[in-house]
């Protein structure tokens, strides 16, 4: 399926490895120019120059931490006017409610709120005025079915959807479009270090841990960052005008829910 957006320009936050780089690599592969940004410059100038090789497009890498003011200042000026956003964060420590106070809840909401909306509040003005956009915030599955371990992406990341609720309906008839993609469980790096604690806590190896949370999974397996990154390219397509304001669920059928 041609998705029509071949030229366009994208910015795909956390795009090193991961779920990041699946979007961002899913988005070249369509003929879509990247600017992309992570923490870690070596690993994003290798991921660069990867998806280069690969699609022929242009890509802009900004090592720069989203999550600062000065980063998200560094990462926007080189983006420039770019029609496609995808936010992403990498996730808040587990742990107990009782562990948490203030300054971890501020540091929560700073990466996985507070960021995403400052990268939405850059970027609409511009896609507003050429009555074409699209933007995905990768959140979690959490904000459908909490996690109990993970109280504080499930507050962060609660508070992102509540934003997005609005501000979609918001921008829609300006030809712009705001969704949300849920992951599940899926084999990146997040889920090893999830799966390292449930190991160490338990006292089992990793691959009996992997094992364990694969078995609660209907599809009985983890979802990859390919699959994942198409399902966002499609949200970022020209099929997908009428799609707004919604939480889409990538889980394998993980949470039990008729709705």
């Amino acid at each position: 399926m041609d998705l029509g957006i071949r030229g366009r320009r994208a910015l795909v936050a956390a795009a090193s490895k991961g779920l990041g780089r699946g979007c961002a690599e899913a988005l070249a592969a369509a003929g879509v120019d990247l600017v992309i940004n992570a923490r870690g410059a070596e690993a994003l100038a290798r991921t660069a120059a990867e998806i280069r090789a690969a699609h022929g497009v242009n890509v802009t890498e900004v090592a720069a931490d989203i999550t600062s003011e000065a980063g998200r200042a560094a990462v926007l000026a080189a983006a420039g006017a770019v029609d496609i956003l995808v936010t992403n964060a990498g996730g808040p420590p587990p742990g107990h409610w009782s562990d948490w106070g203030r300054d971890d809840f501020i540091r929560a909401l700073d990466a996985n709120m507070l960021t995403p909306i400052a990268l939405m509040q850059a970027v609409l003005p511009g896609m507003i005025a050429r009555r074409w956009g699209r933007i995905v915030n990768i959140t979690s599955q959490s904000v459908k079915a909490p996690i109990a371990t993970l109280g504080l992406s499930n507050a962060a990341r609660t508070g992102l959807t509540g934003f997005v609720a609005g501000t979609a309906r918001q921008v829609a008839p300006d030809g712009v479009t705001i969704n949300n993609l849920l992951p599940g469980i899926h084999d990146t790096d997040r889920a090893t270090s999830l799966d390292s604690g449930v190991a160490t806590s338990d006292g089992i190896p990793l691959e009996e841990a992997r094992a364990r949370r694969a078995a609660t999974i209907p599809v009985r397996r983890y979802g990859t960052a390919e699959e994942f990154g198409a399902t966002c390219a499609f949200l970022c397509s020209v099929h997908a005008g009428f799609i707004v304001g919604q939480n889409l669920l990538l889980d394998g059928g993980a949470m039990n829910a008729t709705l």
